[in-house]
């Protein structure tokens, strides 16, 4: 389950103890996540009408290079037909598990063909702060995630939601590894993502937070995606 590794630096936003160091070897990207059959239906019938088929189970766990991450504020794409998608992430290392937050930016085009290569192409935004996990651990439920996207210079929302609409990241864990699995450290797992407003589509700017209202506090990250053009 290893490949390539690289050490990330993240800035311990719980209780500013400096920088929390992740070597950083696995990358996992759960989907279709739902806990609300209706809301997790939305969200497959927005992809399917972009062409991309049912997933075979739910949840669905895509594995991805661990050199897709990137905390760049930047990002190049290939094409017109890629977007973002706000997720909250479980990082995990020698000192435990920590939260943060960030983007499955997706070929939607390739999508259609298959989803575990267009989840290859992009690379994947993440926010360079965490929280300690276990201080959101009993209020996961109350956590919001939210996007914004600007295009043509006009700024409007995109997704808007509770983590109670998606599984409990101990959840998801336990269904990716088995009972009493533990996400070895080096292992970044994407948990999902909440249906957009409106349609699915390609943005000028991605803007993301994960916001915990009962310790008042967002993490936050936003980055432009810049579209290489396609010679053939």
């Amino acid at each position: 389950m290893t490949s390539g590794r690289t050490t990330w630096r993240f800035a311990n936003a719980t209780d500013d103890e400096g920088s929390v160091e992740v070597e950083v070897a696995n990358l996992v990207i759960a989907g279709w996540t739902g806990r609300d059959p209706q809301a997790m239906e939305a969200h497959i019938a927005e992809l399917e009408k972009l062409g991309v088929p049912r997933p075979k189970s739910t949840p669905i766990f895509y594995r991805g290079s661990s050199s897709l991450l990137t905390q760049a504020n930047e990002i190049q794409i290939v094409g017109n037909s890629s977007s973002g998608e706000v997720e909250p992430v479980v990082i995990s290392n020698d000192g435990g598990l920590w939260l943060g937050v960030g983007s499955d930016h997706t070929d939607r085009k390739v999508e259609t063909i298959g989803v575990t290569i267009s989840k290859q192409l992009c690379a994947k935004p993440i926010a360079n702060r965490v929280w300690r996990f276990d201080t959101v651990e009993s209020h996961w439920d109350q956590l919001i995630v939210r996007s914004w996207v600007t295009r043509e210079g006009q700024r409007q929302l995109y997704q808007e939601g509770s983590l109670k609409s998606m599984r409990h990241p101990k959840d998801l864990i336990r269904l990716f590894g088995g009972e009493g699995f533990a996400l070895p450290p080096g292992t970044v797992m994407f948990c999902g993502t909440i249906a957009v407003r409106g349609e699915i589509a390609p943005a000028d700017l991605f803007e993301m937070e994960i916001e915990d209202p009962i310790l008042k506090r967002r993490i936050t990250h936003s980055y432009r995606p810049t579209e290489l053009p396609i010679a053939g």
